[in-house]
């Protein structure tokens, strides 16, 4: 039996991992589970999955968690705060940890896992948007195996030889092709930016995600983030990874070489796949997905995005490319510029004004450390805070 970890279990990914566990019961242990403030649906998975532990960051949840398993599930032992993540993800008794925690939040006990040398089912990007380099010399230093969930970075790694950690030359790669759907807004006249809703924004077209993602989406910050994520994944530069729009989300990306070839990995929208593709690797599982049916799917587009609709995209790269604690500024800024459109304190429009003016204010440090790196995200934050604050007086 395969001991797990779920970080974040109460969430869009951790709620299809643990369906795609449940279909392998002889197979698969859930060991803990974690989630932030969401004390209905964890009791609700505590009961069904009976794990060891149960951790919540909020510690009022935390303890209304543990008055509630006392008679429902009184076998699981109920931790509270970061400490209890960072202890779970890091447990003898855990083989592979989902890190499925949204945000900067996830960094630590992403970290945690690594240093105890887990299989790692990396979802949150923030882990390796942050702190890339530290957070990959701390798998190679203490062995640990890093699987991509993200759909597209898990599209890739399947189009990827297994010796790919060569390098992209040696294995013959000239350029990674990363899909986006290019969300709800992708054909609405840039004049209608300004109005548009946060229930607008959060409807993606294609798939189920947590609000703060699907903003995410609609900006493409979340592909600037991928992008930020697959150089550290691939061992890449911004400048060999291609984003390209393809509507219909049913090719997850794809890889070209040198010799013309492209390889493609096809499916329905369904985060179950790469989750049963992480869990079994190099095997393969049910994952409860439907085959897609080609015939039903009919035709494929495909074209560039407009950086003028999604300067999140340009942001992101730039970021990248100027390295240090840069990254760490841009995922800050943005988080704070999403819960502030969220809240209905400032239009769509203002998330990648906020992002750019945070990112000219904070000059570029070394990301040497962790206390560094946060110490630039606690500043992003108050930059991006102060500027909506005095931008957006009034709440909308």
């Amino acid at each position: 039996m395969i001991g797990i970890t779920v970080l974040g279990a109460t969430g869009s990914i951790g709620v299809s991992t643990l369906d795609v566990l449940s279909r392998h019961p002889n197979r698969y242990r859930v060991v803990a589970l974690t989630a932030n403030s969401r004390v209905d649906r964890l009791v609700e998975q505590c009961v069904a999955f009976r794990p060891r532990y149960a951790a919540m960051v909020d510690e009022t949840a935390a303890e209304q968690l543990a008055t509630r398993l006392r008679t429902l599930a009184p076998e699981v032992e109920v931790l509270a705060g970061q400490k209890g993540l960072e202890f779970v993800a890091a447990l003898d008794e855990v083989d592979f940890v989902m890190a499925a925690i949204v945000g900067a939040a996830g960094l630590r006990p992403s970290l945690a896992a690594a240093r105890a040398g887990k299989r790692i089912l990396l979802a949150n990007k923030e882990a390796l948007v942050m702190s890339g380099a530290l957070f990959m010399e701390e798998v190679r230093r203490n062995g640990a195996e890093l699987l991509p969930i993200d759909s597209e970075h898990n599209a890739i790694f399947q189009c990827m030889p297994h010796d790919f950690a060569r390098g992209l030359d040696e294995v013959g790669i000239n350029r990674i092709l990363l899909t986006a759907s290019g969300g709800p807004f992708r054909n609405l006249p840039l004049s209608e930016l300004g109005q548009v809703t946060p229930e607008q924004a959060v409807a993606h077209p294609n798939w189920s995600m947590g609000r703060k993602i699907s903003i995410d989406s609609a900006t493409m910050m979340n592909k600037g983030l991928e992008v930020i994520e697959a150089c550290w994944l691939f061992g890449t530069r911004t400048d060999r990874i291609q984003v390209v729009l393809h509507p219909q989300s049913i090719i997850h990306s794809m890889v070209s070489y040198i010799d013309g070839s492209v390889v493609a990995q096809l499916g329905n929208p369904d985060m179950r796949t790469p989750i049963a593709h992480a869990l079994a690797w190099p095997e393969r599982i049910d994952s409860g997905v439907d085959t897609l049916d080609i015939f039903q799917v009919a035709h494929l587009d495909f074209e560039p995005p407009d950086l003028q609709r999604f300067p999140c995209l340009r942001l992101a790269g730039e970021a990248m490319d100027a390295g240090g604690t840069c990254p760490a500024v841009l995922n800050a800024a943005n988080e704070v510029a999403v819960a502030a459109f969220l809240e209905g304190r400032v239009p769509f429009t203002a998330i990648p004004r906020s992002i750019e003016y945070t990112l000219g204010e904070l000059p570029r440090r070394e990301a040497a450390d962790l206390p560094t790196i946060f110490e630039e995200d606690a500043a992003a934050r108050r930059v991006a805070n102060e500027w909506i604050r005095i931008s957006y007086p009034g709440v909308l």
